[in-house]
């Protein structure tokens, strides 16, 4: 007998939308695109097979519908209250799942970038500031408004504290207010802001930018990026450093040096 039962639609859109880039996108905009643990493992497993892949130098993060993502599911962790531990075990294992996801952007040694068309809020908003860069709608928002229903948004603390500064950061999560596209950008939590149908024009604009360059120089300056912001400045100065000179070791950092003395475009290698 034929089984005429619906097939679920993917929760991870994923898609080549030009040599070298790769688009993935948020496909739950009935429930707001939140970050349920089915969604958040399988956006984990896209990011590192497309970091893995040879072919592909920059990756965008979009969303279906008209928000980018509301966050945690609380449906889905409210659900767990009847759990014999009260969903203890359940909210640790949800936690700990968001974590590894947002470190597995970070760890990419593919350049990550949000396009946002929608509202992000919470680990939504969390998860616009782990990406690398964020081009967002003029009518886009954000908001870490987790202090208003009790519980602080202390995970997309992590994330926020670490690209806006210190006070834009604290008023964020103490007032759990939207902030405007504007504000966002003016914070240092996106990096462009234009009308809502040229979000995606001006993501895969920087993507094709970033996709020209050398996919190891990249991946070399991702990784020293990351790990240097987290040390003492003389730690930071001898690491980044020894990046430097292995950097220089590379085929091509030779090529592009001497394309440059050359004056004609270098031919990349990848190594």
């Amino acid at each position: 007998m034929q089984d005429l039962s619906p097939v679920a639609a993917p929760l991870i859109l994923s898609e080549r939308v030009e040599p070298g880039i790769a688009k993935l996108t948020l496909n739950r905009p009935a429930a707001r695109n939140a970050l349920s643990r089915d969604l958040m493992r399988d956006l984990h497993v896209e990011i590192e097979r497309l970091g893995k892949d040879p072919a592909v130098a920059v990756i965008i993060l979009a969303a279906s519908g008209k928000v980018y993502s509301s966050g945690h599911d609380l449906k889905e962790m409210t659900a767990h209250r009847t759990d014999a531990d009260g969903g203890e075990a359940f909210f640790r294992k949800t936690m700990s799942a968001c974590s590894a996801m947002m470190q597995a952007i970070v760890a990419c040694p593919k350049p990550v970038i949000a396009a946002v068309e929608g509202r992000a809020t919470a680990a939504g908003c969390q998860l616009v500031a782990t990406c690398d860069l964020a081009v967002a709608a003029e009518t886009a928002d954000f908001a870490t408004p987790g202090v208003n229903i009790g519980l602080f948004c202390s995970t997309p603390m992590v994330a926020l504290s670490r690209n806006v500064p210190r006070k834009r950061a604290m008023e964020m999560l103490l007032l759990g207010e939207a902030l405007s596209a504007s504000d966002a950008l003016s914070f240092g939590l996106v990096n462009r802001v234009v009308a809502a149908d040229k979000v995606m024009d001006e993501a895969l604009g920087m993507a094709r930018i970033i996709a020209a360059k050398s996919k190891a120089t990249v991946a070399i300056g991702k990784a020293a990026f990351y790990r240097q912001a987290e040390m003492a400045l003389d730690e930071a100065y001898a690491y980044a450093s020894e990046v430097m000179v292995k950097n220089m070791m590379t085929a091509d950092a030779g090529e592009g040096i001497c394309a440059f003395i050359e004056k004609r475009h270098p031919e990349w290698k990848d190594k």
